[in-house]
């Protein structure tokens, strides 16, 4: 297997922000809570809405990794944000709960295409994780993804994931590489986890502070190496498949029959009453990469209703929308290093159609950082004290 070559050396420690350690901003503290697979009950869902009401600033943000961050929080909220997460399963571990990033396949087992379901690899990868004292070292930027071969997450940058290509074969995918490495699906997630394992140890071999696998030096392969015996090989790899640009919008019918709606939340902030609409709606929703969320399992005489009711409080549901195909950074005033306001002239943008790179996917950042950019070819509208550049393909504009 081929490797990209490795990224420049880590000269800081790895300060990606949890539910307990915070990352402060200029609006207060940053908290990001994991949710493996994106996957919230309603009750965990009520109960972050009722955090970001009383502990942050009203808001919920996803993230382009299916989690959820709250801003604004005071000094010394930790523990009570720590608390509220851990008595309803959103904390299962202090000492591993910034390693728990894990995306999987949007609707699996629920929509149609995929070779089998991937939720109980979400419930077990969580648990293996928690359960291993070492593998609390992973560095908060690892992230997992569950793949149930339809695609839709295998290509979005997973340092270790599972592929599904049949109902009885997985392919196990190392820095976004099908790695050979094959299993059964009862044995894909201690595959997963040993691959986690076998990436400290490559680091601790090579002496490194990485943060991704394709950070180390030649970093997918050895990793495959340091697995044989724990897996089978199936000689060939073969292409892992790209992710969408954007995930699925609209109405989905679900194999037993009932609907499926996923909306996209305007700039990824989702309010704490959209959050307690979402609970009441359905029993469980999903987050998804590209800032939407899932809601499953609804009646069919129950779809028009509780699509008018969440398109009344802003969410998406046309695929031809611009709101599809623009992120932003946090901006002014929650980031001192922005230059502007981004969400708000982003949001004017949309609202005049005046978006300054028309059709294209577009991410709007308040400094060179880039902060919240998403994976794949994008447009970056980047502010400057001068007002903001437009950068095609590495070519900048005014």
């Amino acid at each position: 297997m081929s490797s990209a070559a490795p990224a420049p050396t880590r000269r800081r420690v790895d300060a990606c922000p949890g539910a307990l350690q915070t990352h402060p901003a200029a609006d207060g503290a940053l908290a990001r809570v994991r949710i493996p697979g994106g996957l919230l009950s309603a009750t965990q869902l009520r109960v972050l809405a009722g955090a970001a009401r009383d502990l942050g600033d009203g808001h919920l943000e996803l993230t382009s990794r299916g989690n959820l961050q709250l801003r604004g929080l005071p000094a010394g909220a930790e523990p009570r944000l720590g608390d509220r997460l851990a008595a309803v399963g959103l904390l299962p571990s202090a000492t591993h709960e910034r390693v728990r990033n894990v995306l999987a396949s949007v609707l699996s087992g629920r929509a149609g295409g995929g070779h089998l379901d991937v939720r109980p690899w979400v419930t077990a990868l969580d648990a293996g994780l928690c359960a291993d004292p070492a593998l609390a070292g992973l560095p908060g930027r690892f992230l997992l993804t569950l793949d149930d071969g339809r695609g839709d997450v295998a290509g979005l940058g997973g340092d270790v994931g599972l592929l599904a290509r049949s109902a009885t074969e997985v392919a196990l995918t190392l820095g976004g590489i099908d790695s050979g490495r094959r299993a059964a699906p009862a044995d894909a997630v201690p595959l997963a986890l040993a691959a986690a394992r076998a990436f400290l140890a490559e680091r601790d071999a090579q002496g490194a502070t990485a943060w991704r696998l394709a950070e180390l030096d030649d970093g997918p392969a050895r990793v495959a190496t340091r697995l044989r015996g724990q897996s089978r090989d199936f000689g060939p790899a073969v292409e892992v498949p790209g992710a969408p640009v954007v995930g699925p919008v609209g109405a989905v019918t679900q194999v037993d029959g009932r609907t499926a709606l996923l909306g996209v939340v305007r700039l990824g902030r989702l309010g704490a009453d959209q959050a307690d609409l979402l609970a009441r709606l359905a029993d469980e929703v999903q987050l998804t990469p590209w800032r939407s969320v899932a809601v499953p399992d609804l009646a069919e005489d129950a779809v028009d209703d509780a699509a008018v009711d969440l398109h009344r409080t802003g969410m998406v549901f046309d695929e031809a929308s611009p709101w599809l195909r623009v992120t932003t950074c946090a901006g002014r005033p929650g980031c001192a290093k922005s230059l502007a306001d981004v969400r708000g002239d982003a949001t004017a943008a949309v609202t005049t159609g005046a978006l300054p790179a028309g059709g294209a996917r577009q991410h709007w950042a308040g400094c060179g950082r880039r902060c919240g950019r998403p994976q794949g070819g994008v447009v970056d509208v980047v502010a400057t004290p001068a007002g903001y550049d437009i950068q095609r393909s590495g070519v900048e504009e005014d």
